[in-house]
């Protein structure tokens, strides 16, 4: 066995076939490891740094037959679909750029056939994708092809003005593992892939801030917050979704405490370096990196704070506030169904950074206020999420520690990923929106929050303990009167998506009632089939629906103005 470091022209080499085993499984990768590949290799070119990409386990492979034209062939043991992605990618980029005989040099033995051949199950589609001339999507036969699937994607989401053909192939790292033809590699498959642990970024900070000469110091600020007992280590070890990943809270508050760390002016951190920090998957490095460079090599600089910001994030951030109910006026709790519930973990260094650092709570809360008021403005009217990071540092970057400088900030942002929408698009946004059920969830479930009564009989529940409802259905051709054109029935089903017929209740429907005509499905069908009535009572969100003898599109947008109404007082962000 021969393990070493090596870059993509390492690996394909004019003279070498690497062959996919003909049975082997199917290409799998799906959407957000295409993104993931594309994010990685855009860091790339703004780097110029070397990215690791994983290992590639190849073994000596048969002796080529009469006629082909290769010199070596190695099959694939493990990294077949990293290496089919690689190619997928550099073929879309190579004729985004109208550089295909670069690749056909790197990529083709000898200029001719290519130098990675698929399995039985891929290597049709494979080999179309390989004979493409121009950067256009290929149709898709059925059954459907991943392969083809994954070169559509690149041909839709690759920006060739942010890539570099060389740097990407001489900065695309990976460990090349090559096995004899008489080596176990099921043996050595298994022990690199099976037995092996993938260290998380909390475990390779603690060894590189702590070691046997310190224990004294690893029990004063690192094990009496993190591994206090049994409930401190559960809170620490929950697993969130973040984006296209699940990541531990542990490792979401070192994310969190180290923005905000870096956007210490007095640091002044250069741009490549800025760029190099903002990523998750290396986050052990950067603080590493960020010591040596820019604390002279002094970790107490980040661990004398350290246990201080950690106190703080478990006091603030709960994911279990979700299943339980929270106040109609501004606070942490509501801030934490934006950030848990509705998924919007861009908040949290700054959140982090406002509990940490405003001692009123009176001005802690309005500040949580108006950043749930910018979120969900946004989130009504469907605006883009992507420059939220960027905004949210910048936040602290500019020590904004007050209300109203936190309305000024978000005021000054005009573009399109961070303005704040009108009342006038806040109205459109109600009447033509289409979200996803999450988001419209958590529109309703903070607009009936707020005016719930604070003496209800009914009380409200959990953000979990709610699931979403269509007032007139998605099936309203079963058991509703019928529209007098096509084209009215298209803008019916258009409009049934919308903020206005959708409610929040704690029951489920029966399918039966839930597809009925209106009165069935307010009054349900018995007391095993309980309609809106039963099932929404003491909703305020839903108090008016349910006096209503009919459903229709004017009511819907009845509604949707008045759910307007509410959001834009609930949601007042005035400069």
């Amino acid at each position: 066995m021969d393990a070493h470091k090596a870059i993509i022209t390492n690996i394909f080499n004019n003279s070498t076939l690497i062959e996919v085993p003909f049975f082997q499984r199917s290409y799998v990768w799906k959407a957000d490891l295409w993104a993931r590949m594309i994010e990685d290799m855009e860091y790339i070119v703004k780097t110029n740094k070397p990215h690791f990409f994983g290992s590639i386990i190849l073994k000596e492979g048969r002796r080529p037959h009469p006629g082909e034209n290769f010199t070596d062939c190695r099959t694939i043991v493990d990294g077949q679909q990293r290496l089919t992605t690689f190619l997928l990618f550099m073929k879309v980029l190579c004729l985004k750029l109208g550089q295909s005989t670069t690749f056909d040099c790197q990529f083709r033995i000898m200029g001719q056939s290519i130098a990675l051949r698929h399995g039985r199950n891929d290597i049709e589609a494979f080999e179309r994708v390989m004979a493409s001339t121009s950067a256009d999507k290929i149709g898709n036969p059925a059954p459907q092809s991943r392969i083809i699937e994954a070169y559509n994607y690149f041909v839709d989401h690759i920006d060739e003005n942010k890539l570099n053909i060389m740097m990407v192939m001489m900065n695309a790292q990976f460990v090349r593992i090559d096995l004899n033809a008489d080596e176990d590699e099921q043996q050595i498959f298994n022990t690199i892939n099976s037995l092996g642990v993938n260290l998380t970024t909390s475990e390779l900070l603690k060894n590189y801030f702590f070691s046997r000469d310190t224990i004294g110091e690893y029990e004063a600020k690192w094990a009496s917050v993190f591994e206090k007992d049994d409930d401190a280590k559960s809170y620490w070890d929950t697993e969130i979704e973040t984006g296209r990943m699940k990541r531990a809270i542990i490792d979401i508050f070192f994310d969190s405490f180290f923005q905000i760390f870096i956007q210490n002016k007095r640091y002044n951190i250069s741009n490549d370096d800025k760029i190099m920090y903002a990523r998750v998957d290396s986050l052990a490095q950067s603080y590493q990196h960020f010591i040596d460079h820019y604390c002279g090599g002094d970790k107490s600089v980040i661990l004398s704070q350290m246990k201080d910001y950690a106190i703080c994030f478990r006091t603030i951030f709960n994911p279990d506030t979700c299943g339980v109910s929270i106040p109609g006026t501004f606070g942490i709790e509501r801030l934490n169904i934006i950030i848990f519930g509705l998924k919007t973990s861009t908040l949290i260094p700054y959140t982090l950074y406002i509990a940490k650092n405003v001692d009123s709570e009176d001005e802690r809360n309005a500040m949580y206020g108006i950043l749930e008021s910018y979120i969900m403005r946004r989130m009504v009217v469907h605006s883009l999420t992507k420059n939220y990071n960027n905004l949210f540092t910048s936040l602290i970057r500019n020590e904004v520690l007050d209300a109203t400088s936190l309305v000024a900030k978000l005021h000054s942002g005009n573009d399109a990923t961070t303005y704040i929408p009108t009342n006038e698009e806040l109205l459109d946004g109600f009447q033509k929106s289409k979200l996803t059920n999450l988001q419209t969830r958590g529109i309703l479930y903070l607009i009936e929050s707020y005016i719930r009564p604070a003496n209800s009989a009914t009380l409200l529940l959990g953000f979990d303990g709610y699931s979403l409802e269509h007032l007139m259905p998605k099936k309203w051709r079963n058991n509703w009167s019928a529209c007098a054109s096509d084209e009215i029935a298209k803008q019916r089903d258009s409009k049934l998506l919308t903020l206005g017929n959708l409610a929040i209740i704690p029951q489920a429907l029966n399918a039966s009632i839930r597809d009925s005509d209106w009165t069935t499905k307010k009054s349900g069908k018995g007391a095993n089939k309980p309609g809106l009535e039963a099932c929404a009572k003491g909703l305020v969100t839903l108090n008016a629906v349910l006096l209503e003898d009919e459903w229709t599109e004017e009511k819907i947008d009845a509604r949707a103005k008045w759910l307007h109404e509410i959001a834009e007082t609930l949601w007042n962000i005035q400069p």
